[in-house]
C-alpha cells in the first residue's frame, strides 16, 4: 500500500520533538548564510548565476542527464541580463532550462497553476527532443502505469508506483491549491512546507519524464518563497546529487509507509544544513583569502610563491605543505623551494612546524 493510498492521504504529519529542534537549527543556519552572503562586497549578480547554474546541471545530474555547463551559464547570463566576456553558444534547451529556473525564483507572488508547471515541462522537452526521449513535453502522463522499477525484465523490483490516471487530475489540482494556500498558512513553517512540497509533488509523479526536475523546481521555489527573496546563494540539488543513494531510499521508504513523514523531513533538513554548512566555509575561506592578499605585498614575492599561496588559500594542502610538495607545485629546484618557504615564513606568509623531515609549513591565521 503506497503512501496514495492511505485513508488519510495527503494529510501528513510528524513527530514534533524530532523535528522542531532540527527546523531551529535549520533556519539559525539559513539566516547566518543569508545575513552573510547579503553583507559581502562581492557582485551579487556573480554569486547568484553560479548558484543557479549549479541548480540546473546538479539537478539534471541526479536524474542521469548531462548538460553543457557553459552553454547553461550563456542562457542564464543572458536572462538575468548579466554581460559575459566569452559567451558560450546556446540551445533551445539550455534556454528552456535558464527560463523556468528564474520564473521559479524570481516570480515568488505570482500563483501556481496547472499551465505553469505545464509550461516548466514543455521547456525541459523542447520539440526535437522525442528523438532522444520518449516524453512529450507540456502533458501529463497518459493510461499506462508510472512505476520505478529495477531489476530482470520478467522479475521486476518496484519501488514505487505512482497514483493512477484516473485520478492524476485530481492529485495535481489538490497539490497546486496546497501550495497556494500553504504560503499564506501562518501555521506551517515555509521550510517545512518546502520539504512537504517536494515529497508531495514527487509522489504525484505527473509526467513520464521530468518529475525530479520539477520537483526540485517547485522546492526551489517555495524556498524562495520562505526566504522572501529570489536572489540564491546555496543550491539544494548540489547536496541531493552527492545523497543520490539515500535520496532514492527515504523517498521509497517513505511512499511505502504512512503519512508520518518524519524520517523524510530529517533527511532533506540534514541535507539543507549541510548544504548551508559547505556555503558557510566557501564564504569564510573567501573572506580568509581576501584578507590575507590584503595584508600582502604580493609585488616582493616571486610568481611561484604567488601561485602555491593561491592554492593553499584554495584549500590545497589543508595540512600544510612540505619542501618536496612546493617543489612539485611551484616546479622549481628543491633549494630554490626551500628558499622560497623561508621567505615566506620571514614576511609573515607561512608559519613553520616540526623538524627534520616532519617539517610543514602552515599559512598565518
Amino acid at each position: 500500500m503506497w503512501i496514495w493510498q492511505q485513508t488519510d492521504w495527503p494529510n501528513f504529519n510528524w513527530d514534533t520533538t524530532v523535528i522542531e529542534p532540527i527546523l531551529r537549527n535549520t533556519r539559525l543556519n539559513q539566516g547566518i548564510l543569508l545575513g552573510k552572503m547579503l553583507s559581502q562586497s562581492q557582485d551579487k549578480n556573480e554569486s547568484m548565476l553560479d548558484t543557479l547554474l549549479a541548480n540546473i546541471i546538479y539537478s539534471s545530474a541526479i536524474e542521469g542527464v548531462k548538460l553543457n555547463a557553459f552553454s547553461v551559464r550563456s542562457s542564464l547570463a543572458n536572462k538575468i541580463g548579466l554581460a559575459e566576456q566569452q559567451p558560450f553558444p546556446t540551445t533551445e534547451q539550455t534556454d528552456g532550462f535558464a527560463e523556468i529556473m528564474v520564473d521559479a525564483i524570481d516570480n515568488l507572488d505570482t500563483p501556481l497553476t496547472l499551465e505553469r508547471v505545464l509550461h516548466w515541462h514543455e521547456r525541459l522537452f523542447p520539440l526535437g527532443y522525442a528523438m532522444f526521449n520518449t516524453a512529450a513535453g507540456g502533458q501529463l502522463r497518459g493510461d499506462f502505469p508510472m512505476q520505478v522499477v529495477s531489476g530482470r525484465i520478467d522479475r521486476p523490483t518496484v519501488h514505487f508506483e505512482a497514483p493512477t490516471r484516473d485520478i492524476l487530475d485530481e492529485e495535481v489540482n489538490q497539490f497546486i491549491q496546497w501550495f497556494n494556500d500553504s504560503k499564506f498558512d501562518m501555521s506551517l513553517d515555509p521550510l517545512l512546507r518546502a520539504a512537504i512540497t517536494h515529497l508531495w509533488f514527487v509522489t504525484i509523479h505527473p509526467f513520464d519524464d521530468g518529475n525530479g526536475r520539477i520537483t526540485r523546481l517547485l522546492t526551489d521555489l517555495a524556498l524562495a518563497q520562505a526566504e522572501q527573496q529570489s536572489i540564491r546563494f546555496y543550491s539544494m540539488s548540489v547536496g541531493i546529487l552527492a545523497n543520490r543513494k539515500s535520496y532514492y531510499e527515504i523517498l521509497e521508504q517513505t511512499q511505502k509507509g504512512d503519512v508520518d513523514i518524519t524520517p523524510w523531513l530529517v533527511w532533506f533538513f540534514n541535507i539543507l544544513n549541510g548544504t548551508f554548512d559547505a556555503v558557510l566555509k566557501d564564504i569564510d575561506q573567501t573572506v580568509f583569502k581576501t584578507n590575507f592578499l590584503r595584508r600582502v605585498d604580493q609585488t616582493e614575492l616571486a610568481k611561484e610563491q604567488v601561485k602555491v599561496l593561491n592554492r593553499m588559500l584554495d584549500g590545497d594542502f589543508s595540512d600544510g605543505i612540505n619542501t618536496a610538495q612546493y617543489h612539485k607545485a611551484a616546479k622549481v629546484s628543491k633549494p630554490t623551494a626551500t628558499r622560497h618557504l623561508t621567505t615566506l615564513v620571514k614576511q609573515g606568509c607561512l608559519v613553520k612546524s616540526g623538524g627534520g623531515r616532519s617539517t610543514r609549513y602552515h599559512l598565518v591565521k
